[in-house]
C-alpha cells in the first residue's frame, strides 16, 4: 500500500548549543591560521573525540595517536569546513570516526598479510588453517554484500554496527530523524540477510 503523500522532505537541523557555537566560531577562527583558536578548539573537542576513538579501536594508545592525527587534520583542513554542512562538531567526529575506522582497516590488512604468510609455512593439514580461511572468505562475503547496499544504508549500517553507534548517535551524526535512521538499517539488514542467503 502506498503511504500518502507528503511535502518535500526536511533535512533534519541539528541542534546548536553554546559548545557547538563556540566550537564553531572557534574553527572559523582556525582556518585563518589562529593557533589560540586551534588550542581552545582542542581543549573543547579532544575528549569527545578520543571517546569516540576509542569505541572504534578499543586500544587506548593507538587511539591517542589517531586523535593527535585527526587534530593535525582539523589545523590543516579547516579551511574547507562548510557550517552549511554541519557543526564543527559533527565535522571534527566524523573526521575522527574516518581515521579510526582507517586505522581498523589497516590494522585488518596488516593481519591478512601475516595470515597469508603464516599459511605458506604451515603444514597443510593444520586444522586452523581451513577455518582461517573460511573466517576470511565469510568476511569477503560480508563485505561484497555491504557494497550492493545503497550508500544511505551502508552508511547506517557501518555506523551503527562498525561504529558502535546508537540509533540516536547516528541520526544526530547524519542530521536525519532517528526514525529514518531505523528505516535505513532495517533496510539495510534486511537487503544483507538477502544477499547473503541468511533464512529468517
Amino acid at each position: 500500500m502506498r503511504a500518502p503523500a507528503a511535502g518535500p522532505i526536511r533535512r533534519a537541523v541539528p541542534v546548536r548549543t553554546a559548545a557547538t557555537s563556540e566550537a564553531d566560531a572557534m574553527l572559523g577562527r582556525v582556518a585563518t591560521g589562529d593557533r589560540a583558536a586551534f588550542a581552545t578548539l582542542y581543549d573543547l573537542l579532544a575528549s569527545r573525540v578520543l571517546g569516540l576513538v576509542v569505541r572504534v579501536l578499543v586500544d587506548r594508545s593507538q587511539s591517542e595517536e589517531v586523535t593527535q592525527e585527526v587534530f593535525l587534520e582539523v589545523w590543516q583542513n579547516a579551511p574547507r569546513y562548510d557550517p552549511a554542512r554541519g557543526t564543527a562538531v559533527t565535522w571534527v567526529l566524523t573526521m575522527a570516526h574516518r581515521r579510526a575506522i582507517d586505522r581498523v582497516r589497516a590494522a585488518q590488512a596488516s593481519r591478512d598479510r601475516d595470515l597469508r604468510e603464516g599459511i605458506r609455512g604451515l603444514p597443510r593439514e593444520y586444522d586452523d588453517v581451513a577455518e582461517t580461511v573460511e573466517v576470511r572468505v565469510e568476511s569477503e562475503r560480508v563485505r561484497a554484500a555491504l557494497a550492493r547496499l545503497t550508500p544511505l544504508q551502508r552508511e547506517a549500517v557501518s555506523l551503527a554496527y562498525y561504529g558502535g553507534y546508537s540509533s540516536g548517535e547516528v541520526a544526530a551524526m547524519l542530521h536525519v530523524p532517528v526514525g529514518t535512521v531505523k528505516t535505513r538499517l532495517r533496510d539495510g539488514l534486511i537487503r544483507l540477510r538477502d544477499e547473503l542467503g541468511v533464512t529468517a
